[in-house]
């Protein structure tokens, strides 16, 4: 009985062989033509054009150190170039390479003035938000210059969807390479002390939520669940 079900099965895949596109190769088994069937091949490769999710193991791994000889590379050109459009595109605050694919310690950090126009003053002023312009570090290595502890609300575009309180110290210094491969050290305090940790993070395999309040751990949007009987999609493309 068992035999003349899977008679009929392939008969029936057979029979729409021409909708699917394509028919089963001499050299392949049955069962690895049929699973290829509803396989989607894998075309996109890191540099992504978009945030790698939490799950994804590149974001739990070590990033590797760029090699000195390489900094001025065409190719970690092209990733600095790919994390900075991300950056943007996706306007966010802050990007390591790992989230978009490539574990290498590069982080990018951009706080722009016009967010201030955006959140409440007194938001601003609590959290110690200041422009911060471009900044590229190849190879940083991070110093804690406060050790007070500021708690806030963080979320992290690898975590799409979600946020938690978390406690940062309140002054750190990054050194590093530029892009150009030049020395570069910057002293940062506040929020932008607050995204520097965070990147860091990333370069370590490390994620907002492994230090995070996980009693404040909470949906971004789950007021608009409620409002619109859950007809709520949380996209990970623009």
């Amino acid at each position: 009985m068992l035999l003349k079900q899977r008679i009929k099965l392939c008969q029936r895949i057979l029979e729409h062989r021409r909708c699917l596109g394509t028919t089963p190769p001499t050299n392949q088994s049955f069962r690895k033509w049929y699973q290829k069937l509803w396989t989607t091949e894998r075309t996109n490769l890191p540099p992504y054009n978009h945030f790698t999710q939490i799950g994804d193991p590149v974001l739990r791994q070590q990033a590797a150190l760029v090699p000195k000889e390489h900094i001025d590379s065409p190719e970690i050109k092209a990733i600095v170039e790919q994390m900075v459009k991300v950056l943007r595109k996706f306007d966010c605050v802050g990007i390591a390479a790992p989230q978009i694919g490539v574990s290498l310690r590069i982080i990018a950090m951009e706080f722009k003035g016009r967010i201030r126009k955006e959140l409440p003053e007194v938001v601003y002023q609590a959290r110690q938000m200041s422009e911060l312009p471009l900044t590229i570090f190849i190879n940083p290595v991070m110093s804690v210059t406060n050790y007070s502890k500021l708690k806030h609300p963080e979320g992290c575009m690898s975590v799409r969807g979600y946020s938690a309180e978390v406690e940062r110290f309140e002054g750190v210094k990054l050194t590093g390479l530029n892009q150009l491969g030049t020395q570069n050290e910057i002293t940062l305090s506040g929020w932008n002390a607050r995204i520097a940790q965070h990147e860091m993070d990333h370069l370590d395999g490390k994620l907002y939520t492994d230090h995070m309040d996980r009693s404040t751990f909470s949906c971004t949007c789950w007021e608009a669940v409620n409002t619109k009987s859950g007809r709520v999609e949380i996209p990970f493309y623009k």
